[in-house]
């Protein structure tokens, strides 16, 4: 009896090692924080592979703009079938490097100010770009970006806009603003940056060491504190001059060997359950369930500032005037 016991075991071991080896495999490059024990990736993996019968991996970069260089490296030999986490600043490089293919989604029921019209990447988050800061250091914090540049004494942290989505924001933020004057603000802010890091989750923990008296973030992360470490101490200041608003995407690889698969993903990820998930797990307001979590409706308005999109070689010469500026 026990013989045939083990011979049992051995053959239900067999059919499950079988049964993975036909599943395919679903890759996502995305950021590291959306792959972190606390962030969206975790969860979502769970949900959606109770249904896909596929095994989801998430291959997790510093930051949005380089995992978006990743795959303009390898092109046509990228593992990826999906990426996740670039943003509408950058989307159009993205559809201008040729390397993704339609999404074919219905997306007229998305909560957005702008109807989504892309036909090539699918929003699954937003946030206003905003820099936070501890009530508790700061007691007069800037009332706009302007005021921010000239402040020398306080200290600021933010990320590279050739390697982050949220440094790119930020350079098209300041030039929005400034406009000719940009490399003058940029040498102003220089003055009292401690440092630019490569991505958000490294910048927001030196910050939270104390390394600095505001850091590049988002409108959404006070939220975070108050969530998970029951702290009310940190804001984000609100710029008369408005915010620009990130809006988060993803989209299907040429690449893909499963391009139907990874529609279902991204089908997947406008779902009121995956909603939930990635609103409170990535701190940022859900492009489809308006009331994914109560506590949205408690932050202050910030003033979406209007922005036009500049072709991709404005961008490449704000980030050579940022660079001039960032070396004097």
């Amino acid at each position: 009896m026990k013989l045939n016991h083990l011979f049992a075991l051995s053959s239900i071991a067999i059919s499950v090692s079988a049964l993975a080896a036909n599943q395919p495999t679903l890759t996502v490059y995305t950021y590291d924080s959306f792959t972190s024990e606390w962030g969206p990736a975790p969860k979502l993996e769970a949900l959606f592979e109770e249904n896909c019968n596929c095994d989801l991996k998430f291959m997790p970069f510093e930051d949005g703009v380089t995992m978006f260089n990743r795959i303009r490296l390898e092109g046509q030999k990228t593992k990826a079938d999906i990426m996740l986490g670039i943003d509408n600043f950058v989307m159009p490089e993205a559809e201008k490097s040729d390397l993704f293919i339609p999404h074919q989604l219905d997306t007229s029921g998305l909560n957005l100010e702008t109807a989504w019209t892309n036909e090539t990447f699918v929003p699954y988050d937003f946030g206003e770009y905003a820099f936070v800061y501890n009530k508790k250091n700061v007691t007069n914090p800037p009332k706009s970006l302007k005021e921010l540049v000239d402040r020398e004494d306080l200290k600021i942290i933010y990320q590279d806009p050739r390697t982050s989505t949220v440094g790119r924001g930020l350079l098209f933020w300041v030039n929005q603003v400034y406009g000719n004057d940009a490399e003058k603000a940029w040498e102003k802010l220089a003055k009292h940056t401690v440092t630019v890091g490569k991505g958000w989750s490294e910048t927001y923990g030196a910050f939270l060491k104390g390394e600095s008296d505001l850091v590049l973030s988002y409108s959404t992360s006070p939220l975070y504190h108050q969530w998970n470490e029951q702290d009310d101490s940190y804001a984000a200041a609100n710029f008369d001059e408005g915010h620009l608003v990130q809006i988060e995407v993803a989209g299907i690889t040429k690449a893909s060997k499963q391009p139907e698969l990874a529609r279902q993903f991204l089908t997947f990820l406008q779902t009121p359950e995956a909603q939930k998930i990635i609103s409170v797990n990535n701190v940022m307001k859900p492009v489809v369930a308006k009331d994914a979590d109560p506590a949205f409706s408690t932050l202050p308005h910030y003033a979406q500032l209007p922005f036009t999109q500049p072709d991709v070689e404005t961008v490449k010469q704000w980030l050579a005037t940022w660079q001039k500026a960032m070396s004097k």
